[in-house]
């Protein structure tokens, strides 16, 4: 399901501006900057529905490639939906690569800057104190934000609490990941395959 907008040019300095602020706080990937992502497009601008929300990520993240992909896919729809859907022609077409450039651009030119100045200078003080304890100190800030965008992700089911073949298989990946030395690739082939036939 696709929503028909009309996008000016103010909301696509907007688009693009919330996507730069975001990148400087996509410390530990983008995909932690999903929730803030969700607020702005979906609840507050609406240019995105819940499911395109939703199946973006979905998309990305079964996708071979960087972390950062789901960017991408956002906005693509964004400017597929401001494109008037998949029969907009041309300009549909348009209008959805303005939306992966300004979305891409947006959120890799600021961290990239930042990630390449900041560890240059890091790496001649990385004995300080100050740098030490910045490091550690980022650890449970990402892992937070990882949380909330998990929660997010999760709280966008109808019915959580029919999902529990989700949350079964969900628990049993981590057990995995945790306690062998299984390969990431095969639990995600195992996922696809039992998400293929329906099981999930």
């Amino acid at each position: 399901m696709s929503l028909s907008l009309q996008l000016t040019i103010g909301d696509w300095v907007a688009f693009f501006n919330h996507f730069l602020s975001l990148s400087l706080l996509a410390v530990g990937g983008a995909i932690i900057t999903a929730p803030d992502m969700h607020r702005f497009l979906v609840d507050h601008n609406e240019w995105l529905t819940e499911q395109q929300f939703s199946s973006s990520i979905a998309l990305a993240q079964a996708s071979p490639g960087p972390n950062v992909l789901f960017v991408a896919v956002i906005g693509w729809n964004v400017g597929l939906n401001a494109g008037a859907g998949l029969g907009g022609g041309w300009m549909s077409i348009a209008l959805s690569s303005l939306g992966v450039f300004l979305s891409l651009l947006g959120i890799m030119l600021p961290s990239s800057v930042l990630t390449y100045t900041t560890t240059r200078w890091a790496h001649r003080h990385r004995e300080k104190r100050g740098i030490k304890a910045f490091k550690l100190g980022m650890a449970p800030v990402v892992i937070a934000l990882l949380v909330s965008t998990g929660w997010l992700l999760t709280a966008s089911h109808n019915a959580p609490h029919k999902d529990w073949p989700l949350w079964l298989l969900t628990l049993a990946s981590m057990l995995l990941v945790w306690r062998t030395r299984i390969h990431l690739l095969w639990l995600i082939a195992a996922g696809a395959v039992i998400g293929a036939l329906g099981w999930i």
